[in-house]
């Protein structure tokens, strides 16, 4: 158990706050590209309770500037694009990409107001389908050269949702390997061939066993944790038989992201990122090891899922997650259907707006999470006095950070480090971006 102020040291993020001000010293998702198309390329964005407008211009530039207008105040997300800049709708002022006001159009013939006005402006970029910004103070730090962030944009799909919840609490389910052979159990295992897209639908490597028959038969892993230079290392054994063991490698990217198998030739890279102490939005970056993502069917498949344009789940607490009796007695653990977000979704949000970790009793399972919770604490306290934190990277530094290897597959018994590493490299073999990136 922790304390009450130890639980909001780790948990609130607004302005000022221990937390938020660590965050603030990273990159952090805020938009998919796909929204900033069409015919108004515009999109509010909150972040760690602050409000921001998120446009791309004429020129196709990004910008990202604080939502009310310097003026009076007024919603600049209801602004116009137009002659190279947004402009607000209440009385013609015309701010530019990099928050410098272009116009003031009602005042006098001559008037210099302009020059003397400017919209805090944030840095913007894109990458796989994701755009983020940060917000914090001084230059912001390197992308590292992760799989996400170097595969051909052919090769990524990028997704988000929401959750009605502390950001913290969402975060931690994907550093908890135990769950998913209870919160993810399905009864039946589908036809692998029909898993393309799907969580936990297909087979481990190198087997043809379904994942969702390992988790459901074999429900104590052996769980480890090691730090690494990006975070942690998380790795959960199962083992089948004395010949052999179920490997399943996932990682934490700290300060708020993961990286977990979704099958033999795809990882998922997911950020949990505050939108204000009580919500957050997931940001997923599918990567293809072998052929080019099928973007649409992808994306299909989930806004049969998901309503725009907040990426709100269809099923969630105010219809019961689609709770039915008859499915939990017979098809899936929770009865709340296939889609393993909405597992994830209910989890994190019955535990509250903010989990009273007070109450909690961690278990030997829970390893992950309080390895991760005190890199966190160490980080806020660092920040409090002016020091530095982990992945707050420079170019260099960056390029020496690759993978982080992800893998679910099937392995000789004894050997699981050695399987791990040899399913990755005999993977990025068979990858035609990955395979140029490997050491001789």
């Amino acid at each position: 158990m922790i304390s009450a102020e130890q639980n909001d040291f780790m948990t609130r993020v607004g302005p000022g706050t221990p937390a938020g001000r660590l965050l603030r010293r990273y990159w952090q998702p805020v938009a998919l590209s796909a929204d900033l198309q069409g015919p108004r390329p515009v999109r509010p964005v909150q972040l760690m309770g602050q409000h921001f407008v998120l446009f791309r211009d004429e020129n196709g530039q990004l910008g990202m500037l604080d939502r009310d207008c310097p003026h009076r105040g007024a919603d600049l997300a209801f602004g116009r694009l137009e002659n190279g800049g947004i402009r607000c709708a209440f009385h013609g002022w015309l701010f530019d990409a990099r928050g410098r006001c272009l116009e003031t159009p009602a005042e006098p013939e001559g008037s210099k107001l302009c020059s003397r006005i400017r919209q805090s402006a944030y840095p913007v970029v894109e990458r796989a389908g994701t755009v983020f910004a940060y917000i914090g103070e001084g230059e912001p730090p390197a992308f590292p050269d992760f799989d996400c962030f170097v595969a051909p944009d052919s090769h990524t799909f990028a997704f988000m949702g929401l959750f009605e919840c502390n950001w913290l609490q969402a975060l931690e389910v994907g550093i908890d390997p135990a769950h998913a052979s209870y919160l993810h159990r399905f009864f039946e295992d589908a036809d692998t061939a029909g898993s393309y897209g799907k969580q936990f639908r297909g087979a481990s490597a190198d087997s043809d066993m379904p994942i969702t028959k390992v988790l459901r038969e074999f429900e104590r892993p052996e769980i480890s944790v090691d730090p690494t230079d990006y975070g942690l290392r998380l790795t959960a054994l199962r083992r089948l038989s004395e010949q052999s063991t179920h490997v399943r490698v996932t990682n934490v990217v700290f300060p708020q992201a993961f990286v977990i198998p979704m099958s033999a030739e795809m990882t998922i890279s997911q950020w949990h990122v505050p939108v204000d102490d009580t919500h957050c939005y997931w940001f997923a970056i599918f990567t293809s090891f072998t052929g080019p993502v099928d973007k649409e069917q992808m994306r299909a498949q989930r806004l049969e899922l998901y309503e725009l344009p907040a990426y709100t789940s269809r099923k969630n607490k105010r219809n019961n997650y689609g709770y039915s009796v008859d499915e939990q007695l017979t098809a899936t653990y929770t009865g709340m259907g296939d889609d393993i977000n909405v597992h994830d979704q209910w989890a994190v949000e019955s535990q509250g707006p903010i989990q009273d970790r007070t109450r909690e009793h961690l278990g030997s399972t829970d390893k992950g999470i309080i390895a991760y919770r005190r890199m966190l604490v160490k980080a806020i306290e660092g920040t409090l006095a002016g020091e530095g934190a982990p992945m707050l990277i420079d170019d260099a530094q960056a390029r020496t950070l690759t993978g982080p290897p992800s893998i679910d597959g099937i392995g000789e018994t004894g050997d699981t480090e050695g399987y791990w590493l040899s399913a990755d490299r005999a993977r990025r073999l068979k990858s035609d971006w990955a395979s140029a990136r490997l050491a001789p």
